[in-house]
């Protein structure tokens, strides 16, 4: 069966529109893929934006423990100064010292059971 210049030409044709199709079609995902890979393992990729994200949030946690730590202890250093009865307290708990005249009774700890 002979063809004509023209069904030869058609053929070429439709062979070369599959191909251009198929080539679009692959030069698409692999632009795709290529985009996807940057955004997720990029410089500023999203993996390491959440783990940047994560990391911020716990230092302001600890940040927040410490300022709190920070008044306590402020709290406690302007008592030391400033409160004799507090330095007394804290010498009678502690140290186990007792004002001259007093009588200290020291019960045995109970064992458990």
């Amino acid at each position: 069966m002979s063809r004509t210049p023209a069904q030869a030409a058609a053929r070429v044709a439709r062979r070369e529109s599959g191909r251009s199709v198929r080539r679009t079609a692959v030069v698409t995902v692999l632009a795709l893929i290529a985009v996807v890979g940057l955004a997720v393992y990029g410089g500023s990729g999203m993996l390491r934006v959440r783990a940047m994200q994560t990391e911020i949030q716990a230092l302001e946690r600890e940040v927040t423990s410490l300022r709190e730590r920070t008044e306590k202890l402020s709290a406690t250093v302007d008592k030391l100064r400033n409160d004799p009865s507090y330095i007394e307290k804290l010498a009678r708990e502690d140290l186990g010292y007792v004002r001259e005249g007093e009588t200290v009774l020291k019960f045995p700890a109970n064992k458990p059971r």
